[in-house]
């Protein structure tokens, strides 16, 4: 299994919204509305960090709950495997692939699905995996069983869920890919 992080080469990777004050990132938001209108980021809403920040809780809390090991408090976002998806996201589009072999597990957790939508109180389809968190050994149980979401639904139009996405709770591994 690999691991994937999409990033715009002129701003680097692993660069996390969340490590900014809430007036801070609001800001990189709207300069990127204004400088980049056509890319994915530019069309998050205007409460996106607070929705961000009431979900990165949840996902922390559930962590855990779960017996992860929490080393930084905000994770870092990647996901399993290429989404053709979120290749798209970026004008100036790259990725890093780490095989999962790298990290430690218990440093890594993952939804079937973004984390927004996974744990958003407007998603009520009664599928097993919403409002769910999943340690490494568990999410290879659910992609047994439904595949990798961007084999069977890219382009959204099953639902919410394009790609599992995988929480990173330390910076032990992603400080060897950080741009200096």
């Amino acid at each position: 299994m690999f691991l994937y992080h999409y990033y715009d080469k002129s701003i680097g990777p692993f660069k996390n919204l969340s490590e900014l004050s809430a007036e801070e990132a609001n800001r990189v938001l709207r300069e990127i509305a204004i400088t980049k209108p056509n890319v994915q980021c530019a069309k998050r809403s205007i409460d996106y960090m607070q929705a961000r920040t009431y979900y990165e809780n949840i996902l922390r809390n559930e962590f855990k709950r779960k017996g992860g090991l929490i080393c930084r408090q905000v994770p870092h976002y990647m996901v399993v495997e290429h989404s053709p998806w979120l290749s798209t996201w970026y004008k100036n589009s790259s990725y890093i692939k780490i095989p999962i072999e790298k990290f430690d597990i218990r440093t890594v957790s993952f939804t079937y699905g973004d984390s927004h939508p996974t744990f958003s109180d407007r998603v009520n389809d009664g599928k097993e995996y919403r409002k769910k968190l999943y340690m490494y050994d568990e999410i290879l149980d659910i992609i047994e069983k439904y595949g990798l979401p961007q084999d069977w639904n890219d382009d959204g139009r099953y639902g919410p869920e394009r790609y599992i996405e995988a929480h990173i709770w330390s910076d032990d591994v992603i400080n060897e890919y950080l741009v200096k």
